[in-house]
């Protein structure tokens, strides 16, 4: 048992599984859904509103194309959120400032998760602007994605252009959104990967959410109302924020298996005289030379 256990620590699955379960890969995909949902809300209802144009309610438009809801399960998402024409009226200062706070708490939450999974230390403080940036590009890209279905239009070949282009920009996003939060901690070819398996992620979860949310979406609308709903699409939250770390990991670990990235030296605890190291200094180098501890 003990080879065995050496064996899965040396073993690139098993470096990136106990990583993984050190940054509290779950925990972090519950906050990310949290902040998520009091944070993106607000900001894409507030954009709609203030377009000159009305093509659809926002967040709940892009929760509906997200998640691939028919009709039905669409119709009781939208339901939740008030007309796009009211917000202006109704947003005030206070409102504001505690959705500039929730942005700010999201952007940071995400922050650190890519720190932790890069293994680089806290940003310096005069940072913090870094994340203002990043939530207002992110604001952007799903605004036009969830506005994108209405543009477009319909049809074989629009459908396509406009899978293509919100994939294109999506693995775009990411990968500069790494580098961009981790103030250049690592370059654009290190994040690539990670950006492209989370959109293979996304949209994986896509084809799930309208399999299994979407009819779930309407007998729980049935049985408990609104709340039934709301517990969806948070659930549907996480499962973003799981692909959106988890894919981060896995563009990591898959880079240091390939070899043909540059992986930052992660940071080594004090070990006492006399001990063995621990298993994070010793389990998580990218050559691979590092195990378990006996």
């Amino acid at each position: 048992m003990a080879h065995l256990r050496r064996t899965w620590n040396r073993s690139a699955m098993g470096r990136m599984w106990k990583q993984g379960a050190e940054i509290e890969l779950m925990h972090r995909s519950m906050g990310f859904a949290a902040l998520g949902f009091v944070t993106l809300m607000p900001l894409l209802v507030v954009v709609a509103a203030a377009t000159p144009w009305q093509h659809g309610a926002g967040f709940a438009q892009w929760v509906v194309d997200g998640m691939g809801l028919g009709p039905q399960p669409a119709g009781a998402v939208r339901s939740l959120f008030g007309a796009p024409g009211k917000v202006l009226s109704t947003t005030g200062a206070w409102s504001l400032a505690s959705l500039a706070f929730f942005g700010l708490s999201f952007s940071a939450s995400v922050e650190t998760g890519y720190r932790k999974i890069w293994d680089l230390p806290a940003s310096p403080w005069h940072s913090e602007w870094r994340r203002a940036v990043w939530l207002a590009v992110l604001t952007g890209y799903l605004f036009c994605e969830a506005q994108s279905a209405t543009v477009m239009g319909t049809g074989l070949l629009r459908s396509a252009v406009r899978i293509t282009l919100t994939v294109l920009f999506g693995i775009l996003f990411f990968a500069w959104g790494q580098r961009f939060l981790l103030t250049g901690g690592i370059d654009l070819r290190t994040a690539l990967p990670g950006a492209v398996f989370t959109m293979a992620g996304l949209g994986g979860l896509r084809v799930f959410s309208s399999r299994i949310f979407s009819p779930l979406i309407v007998s729980n609308a049935i049985t408990y109302g609104p709340v039934g709903t709301v517990l969806m699409v948070v659930t549907w939250l996480i499962g973003v924020g799981f692909v959106v770390f988890g894919a981060a990991l896995l563009g990591r670990h898959y880079g240091a298996v390939r070899g043909g990235v540059d992986l930052p030296e992660p940071r080594q605890e004090p070990v006492p005289e006399g001990t063995e190291p621990s298993v994070r200094g010793a389990g998580w180098r990218s050559d691979g030379a590092g195990g378990g501890v006996d």
